[in-house]
């Protein structure tokens, strides 16, 4: 819901605020008589009350009335400083709910400042409210864009040290006890919205959007960018085309984090995929790629299909693999830097590292256990069933296999994460270990 901004507000204390306005034009303080102190402080703890407002009572004044030329209602307008925490001004009148403004929001009427010493820096009311936000900022400066129409919620822009820059929604009235929520200006600024923001320039909002493009897991030099669309739970995903022709889809966490970037040519599902880049020439070139990856890693696979894995492995990618020219699909977990090895794991042993095919059975993989089996001297066995067990705290993993004969199968415990067959034990002596043998030929055993 958009704020309404204040110029209604800045036009009713227009004449209760002329004399400090002159002041305040002229670089002075305005005056605050002590009748306007003894007035405000005696009315600021009723005002606190009724308006519910999250202040612990540090000063007020009186600041004047105001009688409405239509409705000849008068208007009383108090300012209000807390401890530790922002400054407001309150409109009350003999009945209805008073009017709430902070001093950020008085600041941009224009002749409304606050004027009590703890309130002289309006913006240092944000710092307890940011302090439990995410992201982090370091306040550099902020103003007031109003608050919304149904009373709901207010909001700030608020520009950081580090050169980025948010819209501050929170509660109204404003309260450290309830929700915050960071909305980036880099974000407005590529959405093309109405509300845009002033503290920060355009070269500071792409810088910081670069800047979290940096952090997606992939090199890019960024030729164009957009936003995707928003998640319920406060995400926000962003489409970047590089420079190279390939492209990504960005996930930034309501909290700032960015999580593992999911290529264009795998991200039809969101949003309706990249329209920034050629979604089919990606799919084929992608492939190729991993095809010539696994196949440096000695897995003899034409990559056919593929499916990342949304996992935060930071320097790896983790992607699924079903092969054109062999029935048995596997998991690749390749590095960023060809230099380094990558590990593949066949599709029966790759649920010990934490992950499950879904492109091609773990049977496909059968011929792979039987030969883990004659490498553990037990070559009677060909393998026509398994079932992954799972690990110890030791990184022993075990796999159950069930033996085409009938007769009863094995436990395979491997070293891991090199997945090497330690030991076959058979199943009949197998019961104190993980559970024991659990396939129905097993069991029978």
């Amino acid at each position: 819901m958009r704020p309404i901004f204040i110029a209604l507000f800045a036009a009713m204390m227009a004449a209760v605020c002329l004399p400090a306005a002159s002041a305040l034009a002229a670089g002075k303080s305005p005056p605050v008589s002590p009748e306007q102190k003894k007035q405000g402080m005696a009315a600021a703890p009723g005002i606190i009350k009724s308006a519910g407002l999250d202040c612990q009572l540090a000063d007020a004044r009186m600041m004047g009335t105001q009688v409405d030329p239509k409705t000849k209602v008068k208007s009383t307008f108090y300012e209000i400083a807390c401890r530790n925490a922002e400054g407001y001004v309150v409109a009350t009148k003999a009945s209805g709910a008073p009017q709430i403004y902070t001093c950020l929001e008085a600041a941009a009427a224009k002749g409304a400042s606050c004027v009590l010493p703890e309130n002289a820096d309006p913006k240092a009311g944000l710092a307890p409210l940011l302090a439990k936000a995410d992201p982090s900022c370091q306040l550099v400066n902020a103003r007031g864009i109003g608050h919304t129409a149904d009373g709901t919620e207010t909001d700030f822009e608020v520009a950081c040290q580090d050169g980025s820059g948010y819209i501050v929604h929170t509660s109204y009235p404003m309260s450290v006890q309830k929700p915050v929520k960071l909305q980036p200006c880099f974000l407005l600024a590529m959405s093309g919205g109405t509300l845009q923001c002033t503290l920060t320039t355009p070269a500071q909002q792409t810088a910081t959007f670069d800047a979290i493009v940096a952090k997606m897991g992939k090199p890019c030099d960024i030729k164009n960018r957009r936003v995707v669309g928003a998640t319920a739970d406060g995400s926000y995903f962003f489409e970047v085309a590089c420079q190279d022709g390939k492209g990504y889809m960005v996930e930034m966490a309501a909290n700032g984090q960015v999580k593992p970037a999911i290529d264009c040519a795998v991200a039809d599902n969101i949003g309706g995929g990249c329209t920034l880049t050629n979604a089919r020439q990606a799919q084929t070139e992608q492939a190729g790629l991993y095809t010539r990856l696994a196949q440096k890693a000695g897995f003899n696979c034409n990559v056919s299909k593929y499916a990342p894995f949304d996992v935060e492995l930071p320097g790896h990618e983790v992607v699924e693999l079903a092969c054109s020219n062999r029935p048995d699909g596997a998991v690749a977990i390749f590095p960023a830097s060809e230099a380094e090895p990558a590990h593949i794991y066949d599709c029966a042993h790759s649920e010990l590292v934490g992950y499950r095919c879904s492109f091609t059975p773990a049977s496909a993989a059968d011929p792979n256990l039987t030969n883990d089996l004659k490498r553990l001297g037990k070559s009677t066995c060909a393998v026509s069933g398994s079932r992954s067990v799972g690990k110890t705290a030791g990184n022993i993993g075990y796999i159950e296999v069930a033996c085409a004969d009938g007769n009863p199968g094995y436990l395979i415990s491997y070293t891991l994460p090199a997945m090497t067959p330690k030991e076959a034990i058979a199943c009949v002596a197998a019961k104190d270990i993980v559970g024991g043998c659990q396939l129905p030929t097993n069991k029978r055993g």
